[in-house]
């Protein structure tokens, strides 16, 4: 899961940089509070806004360095190489078409090609957890960030299957820990009360993504080759790692909230209650989603009738409903709390799951609005899970936790990949079938998390 008004300028859409714009209007609150109202399960809960317990819990400091101006400049800098991180996964699933007949694979075969940057970014995470938290944030950042743009030039250059099989294995293992990172910043720069918030901003780098990336680079692949996208990418993500460079402050300050790691400290991050749940509250939902999502312009062109040179429009389509509405998740977050909101958009996810995978030929008219909503919905329940899962950690531990965390995130997204391709069947240029079966899965998936996201509880609460 940055509210781009231009790719120029940056974030508008209304949203003050400083993560402190207007809230909902009174009218939208009122009708989202009447859906809340009937989600009584969640009362008393500590994530309850209203609850006596979360008004008891103390607000945890954070780093401050200087005005919020700074604040959201470093939010934007971060959500632009957000932006790059996510095209750069994204890209290679809408050019499936053309890797499938230029490789001449099957969909076995590159459901395989994408999982290896979620399975390769999954034991990254594992392996570097206990380092992550030793060493300055920024420092880190930096280099991760310059890693995945040269691994990125490399899968651009890349001209057999095998090559770009490597590539995106050594991608995923810098993309994985570049996101870790970046979540730990934001919980690093941003107070609690504004998170949810922050975090919008910085997951409507895959509206944006969807709206700009994708669309420009499945024209680019189209017309000059599907590595050319790879390319342009690491070029346009240079100038925003020397504006990182710049603007982030030393971030040495979390080596004061905790100690060199041990790997006893290290066991304990990964065993805590609130963590375990917090980390199957990812798994499950990253299982759903990416059961159904690697596949999806391949079952448009091969089912529902959309052509390839119509893909880009998909694409912007839902891109634009997600940029619109993943702000004002990040709104509803701070406001009604993030359990209330997750509870109310992850059926609506699983609905949509459903619908889309079992659409017929309707062409792009009607597949364009259903991928819309598939996308804006399962950002919004990632917008509300995220700031569960984030407040679910002690500062001290945040660096390593969130490092496991997307690896689990990443593994799970690679399991729910190979059991779609295990489940699906269909060769180059021909229909898929069972994508249906694979709904159906996913669905199931996304619904379990209702049952596990209210077991996420703040670190303050539960004392770790």
């Amino acid at each position: 899961m940055q509210d781009f008004g231009s790719p120029a300028t940056g974030f508008g859409f209304g949203l003050d940089l400083d993560c402190g714009g207007s809230r909902p209007s009174a009218s939208c609150g009122t009708q989202f509070g009447m859906i809340c109202a009937l989600v009584d399960r969640c009362r008393g809960h500590p994530w309850d806004k209203n609850s006596s317990l979360a008004s008891s819990i103390p607000t945890q400091p954070t780093m401050s360095f200087g005005t919020s101006r700074r604040e959201g400049l470093i939010l934007l800098t971060l959500s632009a190489l957000q932006f790059v991180s996510m095209v750069d996964f994204m890209i290679i699933m809408p050019l499936g078409p053309q890797l499938q007949l230029a490789f001449d694979i099957d969909a076995m075969r590159f459901n395989w090609t994408v999982s290896a940057y979620t399975f390769s970014a999954g034991i990254a995470g594992i392996v570097a957890a206990p380092l992550l938290d030793r060493f300055g944030r920024r420092a880190t950042y930096l280099v991760l960030t310059l890693g995945l743009l040269a691994c990125t030039m490399g899968c651009g250059l890349s001209t057999r299957h095998l090559q770009l099989l490597v590539m995106r294995c050594v991608t995923g293992a810098f993309g994985g820990l570049h996101g870790a990172v970046t979540l730990a910043l934001v919980a690093d720069v941003v107070p609690p009360e504004r998170r949810g918030r922050a975090l919008g901003v910085l997951m409507s780098a895959f509206g944006l993504a969807s709206v700009v990336g994708v669309p420009i680079g499945i024209v680019l692949g189209t017309r000059h080759g599907w590595q050319v996208p790879f390319l342009v990418l690491a070029m346009f993500g240079l100038p925003l790692a020397g504006l990182a460079a710049w603007i982030l402050p030393p971030l040495t300050g979390q080596e004061g909230l905790a100690t060199r790691r041990t790997m006893a400290d290290f066991v304990s991050t990964l065993t805590l209650p609130p963590h375990r749940w917090a980390f199957t509250l990812a798994a499950v939902l990253m299982f759903g989603a990416f059961a159904v999502i690697p596949d999806i312009s391949t079952a448009l062109v091969a089912n529902v009738g959309v052509t390839e040179a119509q893909l880009p429009a998909v694409f912007i389509v839902g891109g634009i409903i997600t940029f619109a509405t993943t702000p004002l998740v990040g709104h509803l977050v701070d406001r009604f709390g993030a359990l209330r909101v997750f509870s109310f958009t992850v059926p609506l996810s699983a609905a949509i799951m459903v619908v889309m995978t079992h659409l017929p030929a309707v062409g792009l008219i009607g597949a364009a609005p259903v991928v819309a909503l598939l996308m804006a919905t399962n950002t919004g329940r990632m917008v509300s899970a995220t700031t569960l899962v984030m407040a679910s950690v002690a500062p001290r531990r945040r660096g390593g936790f969130m490092s496991v965390n997307s690896s689990v995130q990443h593994i799970a997204s690679g399991l729910g990949t190979l059991c779609a391709g295990l489940i699906i069947e269909g060769s180059p240029g021909q229909p898929l079938r069972n994508f249906g079966t694979v709904g159906l899965l996913a669905a199931t998936a996304t619904i379990a998390s209702l049952w596990i996201a209210p077991r996420v509880r703040p670190f303050e609460a539960s004392g770790s």
